[in-house]
């Protein structure tokens, strides 16, 4: 074996890896919406047993968990599906528990942070001035800090469920 034929295994190994983790078209764009409808139905079923009573804002709550789980879904699957491939079946579920509660709750808080910031906008310092980014960087993270505090209520009792069940299927699929 030469010197040059041995950094070339685990580029194969890697490319292989990589290219076994794109799921079908099929299975990235059902499994989004469908991931996206589970999450809307865990906020507005959370809504419902909280008995929140702002409903004017209903609509677009469910919109944002709706877009959260879809992104998060598009993100996740081949997340699941790279780190999973050729584990055991653990590894497989624990990779799955990862990538897709942890990715379904950051995109989500990500698109509640983008709101906040586009609302207090209107008041910060004008753009690339040092002052600006003081204002983006503590903006964004007291709507993550508010979104930690207010919006994980939201996935509960449902959600938890919901992502315990979908691991378990993307664990068996994803050998």
């Amino acid at each position: 074996m030469t010197m040059d034929a041995q950094p070339e295994i685990p580029n194969r190994s890697f490319r292989i890896r990589l290219s076994a983790s794109v799921p079908s078209l099929t299975q990235w764009t059902l499994g989004a919406l469908a991931w996206g409808a589970a999450m809307a139905f865990s906020c507005l079923l959370s809504i419902t047993i909280l008995r929140w009573t702002p409903y004017a804002h209903e609509r677009q709550l469910l919109l944002l968990f709706f877009v959260g789980g879809v992104l998060a879904w598009l993100i996740a699957l081949p997340l699941v599906r790279f780190f999973s491939l050729g584990r055991p079946a653990e590894t497989r579920l624990a990779a799955a528990l990862l990538f897709l509660s942890a990715g379904t709750v950051g995109m989500t808080a990500y698109l509640f942070a983008v709101e906040y910031r586009a609302f207090y906008a209107q008041w910060h310092a004008p753009f690339g001035t040092k002052i600006w980014a003081y204002q983006y960087a503590y903006t964004t993270a007291s709507a993550f800090y508010q979104f930690a505090i207010l919006g994980l209520r939201f996935y509960f009792p449902l959600g938890l469920l919901l992502v315990v069940a979908a691991s378990i299927l993307l664990a068996r699929r994803s050998r």
